[in-house]
């Protein structure tokens, strides 16, 4: 996968990526990594691949400062038609190379992004370093299930799948292992499909 090819699939996607990722499971699944989340007022919170904005419709987006980030042009439409009453500041930008300082947010959310982005450990880095020190990083993705391997089939198919857009072998223990000593991980918990999907909530602790 690379920036411009993913920028062209998720073109393609946009005007049905909600008929397929904010339907059914899906969801359901965006209901449950949202439902436990504490939003204190004034928090200022970044959604990085926002998307159609299908994750900002589960949280109390009035009450909190809401930055809304995407690569793909026509998503952040869909995302602006959605929520073009409210302050929520929406912003083209590449999520490996985020434009904020240091320390800026209380809360970094991440909904299927890990997956689809060239390089997500420069992606992770960049989360970690503009959230605050004891902030959270919120993550809902897809991910190759605890102490398993992808099967022969999945293997096989990886390649192919990834012309889609997205990759199904990308390994959170070994995304997140250069991290260890500032992230701390408070959740990690099936969410959809047996696993494949799942619930990541961490800590950002440089003093660790």
């Amino acid at each position: 996968m690379n920036s411009r090819w993913n920028q062209m699939i998720y073109k393609a996607w946009s005007p049905f990526y909600d008929q397929f990722f904010n339907k059914g499971i899906f969801s359901k699944a965006r209901k449950e990594v949202f439902q436990d989340i504490e939003f204190s007022q004034g928090d200022r919170v970044l959604f990085v691949g926002c998307g159609t904005g299908a994750d900002l419709e589960y949280i109390p987006h009035r009450d909190i400062a809401i930055t809304a980030i995407d690569f793909s042009d026509d998503m952040l439409r869909k995302a602006k038609e959605k929520f073009n009453d409210t302050d929520i500041v929406f912003l083209r930008m590449d999520a490996q190379e985020l434009a904020f300082p240091d320390d800026t947010y209380d809360i970094v959310i991440a909904s299927l992004l890990l997956s689809v982005v060239p390089n997500p450990q420069k992606c992770m880095e960049e989360m970690i370093r503009v959230v605050k020190e004891q902030g959270k990083i919120v993550i809902f993705d897809k991910f190759v299930p605890r102490n398993e391997e992808l099967s022969f089939f999945k293997k096989a198919a990886r390649p192919f799948i990834s012309l889609l857009g997205t990759d199904i072998g990308v390994k959170f223990e070994s995304l997140s292992r250069p991290f260890s000593k500032k992230f701390s991980i408070q959740t990690d918990s099936p969410i959809m499909l047996n696993g494949m999907y799942r619930k990541i909530i961490g800590i950002k602790d440089s003093k660790r």
